[in-house]
């Protein structure tokens, strides 16, 4: 009697994966032949019992793009055997048509289609504690946006309603003394001066979460004594702070696995992008991609590091022979980038007035 069981053994099943918070477009493919597509439950359980069911034995490799949904996708798959890569929106190469016709279905499809060529590579997975200190970090920045736009809705009501507060109060910092002053305003109305109060109360909230984050971030790097070190070094770096130096920390992770310095730098943001036809080559700026998380930091960074290290602020002036203060800033801002890069990977302090 003949054996009737399926049998996957050797056979690579390719399964590009689009994520959605409701449900998963599904679509395999084994040598070179679309066999299935089609929507399920977002769980990596469900698709891996679906897998085990339909292809037994078979070498399951899945791939998603990066986005809303972390990691988690990822470690489970992993757990249960799959081999998943995470990718780049940006980096899927995409047929024109497929551009025309965005939907669930061709995104899934041609991400299976690149996987099984060996078109895609995936980005870099901090293990899930480095993840962990990456999302309190980035809470303090969401907390410090929210701050902003707090202080923004107290100076409207302010500007709206014709008030101001006294001259001899500095507005600079936000300080107690300030807030108190605006509590004080004389507004007659009653249901404006509670909107005012409780924009108030919530600015003072806001600025409690972010006290409270910093100290925290403060004992986690006093109780990591690896991240510790390496928060140091940065400090050490002009125009780095705590705040700057465990915002790259936590973004970087491990900086040895840029081999180059372009590498950090596209990472960043501060690769150019390009426009080639035939022979022209034109530059086009800043690439898009980069990391919203560094990129503006750093040259904020760059702009204090040119007055306190001389070496800088010599190549700086040199830049602006040649062309105009915003784009020698960039330029300044990837010599630095690659200073900290120096100073991570060789674990030295940082040296001044070094051309």
């Amino acid at each position: 009697m003949k054996n009737t069981k399926l049998n996957f053994s050797g056979q690579r099943i390719n399964v590009g994966i689009d994520l959605h918070k409701k449900s998963w477009t599904v679509t395999i493919i084994i040598n070179g032949i679309k066999v299935k597509k089609f929507s399920m439950n977002p769980s990596p359980q469900e698709l891996y019992n679906y897998l085990r069911k339909h292809y037994p034995q078979g070498e399951y490799y899945t791939v998603y793009e990066a986005g809303y949904s972390g990691f988690w996708v990822d470690r489970t798959l992993r757990s249960l055997g799959i081999r998943n890569i995470i990718v780049n929106p940006a980096d899927v190469p995409t047929k024109s048509k497929e551009r025309r016709r965005k939907n669930d279905k061709i995104d899934s499809g041609k991400l299976s289609r690149e996987l099984s060529v060996g078109h895609l590579e995936g980005i870099y997975v901090p293990d899930i504690s480095a993840e962990s200190l990456r999302v309190l970090v980035r809470l303090r920045r969401q907390l410090v946006t929210d701050q902003t736009r707090y202080k923004n809705r107290i100076k409207s009501l302010l500007l709206f309603l014709g008030k101001k507060v006294p001259e001899d109060v500095d507005e600079k910092h936000w300080s107690k003394r300030y807030i108190q002053a605006l509590r004080e305003l004389p507004i007659e109305q009653r249901e404006t001066k509670i909107a005012l109060d409780e924009l108030l109360n919530a600015l003072e909230s806001i600025r409690k979460q972010i006290v409270s984050v910093v100290k925290q971030l403060r004992s986690y790097v006093s109780q990591d004594e690896k991240a510790g070190k390496i928060i140091d070094l940065l400090i050490s770096i002009p125009g780095i702070g705590f705040i700057l130096a465990i915002i790259l920390y936590s973004e970087i992770i491990d900086i040895k696995r840029f081999k180059k310095l372009d590498e950090l730098s596209a990472y960043v943001g501060f690769a150019p992008a390009l426009y080639s036809s035939g022979e022209k080559e034109i530059n086009l700026g800043l690439s898009k991609q980069r990391n919203k998380y560094l990129r503006n930091y750093l040259i904020e960074s760059a702009w204090v590091a040119i007055r306190r290290d001389p070496a800088l602020q010599m190549a700086y002036g040199k830049l602006l022979r040649r062309m105009d203060s915003r784009k020698a800033i960039i330029r300044i801002s990837k010599k630095l980038l690659n200073r900290i890069r120096y100073v991570w990977i060789n674990e030295q302090p940082y040296k001044l007035s070094v051309v």
